[in-house]
């Protein structure tokens, strides 16, 4: 994949080919030409499908490991206690599909009907789609070059059969690469309502996550707010509380003070979290009074209400 320089000002800007940060780049004569600025059909055809998918919420994090498919696991299923509430789960974690395993639903295969692909369902209001049921074996090796994975992320959303849904929730591998250019390019005439950034408290993962901010705000993407993971251990004993990875420059709460974005909220550890999602099952329901529980409830209030203001505001510019 040929490299984008820093400050690329995109194939459909007047200055594409032509500005400062253009020079040396291996795209710029395309981009100068005026051919790289050719709209893809399918961002019109995902933008129809859409339609029946009220809230559409990314989770992003510059780092790996830092829990963000737990994360999104647990939205859903927290959206989903309410049985009113339909929501569907789309992993485009390309190379390291874990959403099956944590859901449940490893071992499940994809189903093809006259409307396109079938989600695979953990309830009846909670469907999931992933590059994960596709595979012979969870042990198989995905190595696909970047136009590859942009094909199956534009499948999963123009194909899926997602019908009339209340919340589509993304999870998203680290960094911020084909997956992430690819997903908003596709729903942004759709409209997404924003981000959720995933971080733990030191600063190794706050470096990156600062990266991933940045990324959210040249792209144009909202930033619903930041959640801090597994941010420190509260004994079940004496519930005293341990700092297992110190916030050295201040944490999440620091980071978000200096961007002027929302802290949704801090997850503590909890052993009982991996154990649930190597098993398959929901934590939120297995561990109703942790203190993790608590953490993710409040948390998945602060979203829902992002996402309803989103709703009237876009609403009221509708209406005008």
């Amino acid at each position: 994949m040929e490299e984008v320089p820093h400050d690329c000002p995109g194939a459909d800007s007047a200055q594409a080919g032509r500005g400062a940060s253009c020079q040396g780049c291996p795209n710029q004569r395309l981009c100068a030409s005026g051919a790289g600025a050719t709209p893809d059909p399918a961002i019109e055809e995902i933008k129809e499908k859409m339609k029946t998918v009220k809230h559409k919420i990314l989770v992003l994090s510059g780092k790996g490991g830092v829990g963000k498919s737990t994360f999104s696991a647990h939205l859903a299923h927290g959206l989903a206690e309410d049985e009113n509430t339909q929501v569907a789960l789309l992993d485009i974690d390309i190379c390291g599909p874990s959403i099956p395993k944590i859901m449940g639903l490893e071992g499940e295969q994809v189903h093809q009907s006259g409307s396109g692909w079938s989600p695979v369902y953990v309830d009846e209001n909670l469907g999931v789609m992933s590059v994960g049921f596709l595979l012979s074996s969870p042990d198989d090796a995905v190595i696909w070059r970047g136009p590859k994975k942009n094909g199956m992320i534009k499948q999963f959303l123009r194909d899926v059969d997602w019908g009339e849904v209340d919340y589509l929730i993304v999870d998203t591998p680290p960094g911020t690469s084909d997956e992430h250019l690819s997903v908003v390019q596709y729903l942004t005439a759709a409209r997404i309502d924003g981000a959720v950034i995933i971080t733990t408290p030191q600063e190794v993962s706050l470096q990156d996550v600062r990266k991933e901010i940045s990324f959210c705000r040249k792209v144009k993407l909202p930033v619903i707010g930041v959640v801090e993971n597994m941010s420190g251990f509260i004994c079940p004993n004496c519930k005293k509380e341990s700092q297992i990875f110190p916030p050295t420059t201040g944490g999440a709460a620091a980071m978000c003070q200096d961007l002027k974005l929302p802290l949704l909220g801090r997850v503590p550890l909890d052993p009982h979290i991996g154990k649930s999602c190597d098993q398959g099952q929901s934590f939120l329901a297995e561990a109703p009074d942790s203190p993790a529980t608590v953490a993710y409830r409040s948390i998945i209030q602060r979203i829902q209400e992002f996402c309803n203001l989103h709703q009237s505001k876009e609403e009221n510019l509708i209406s005008s």
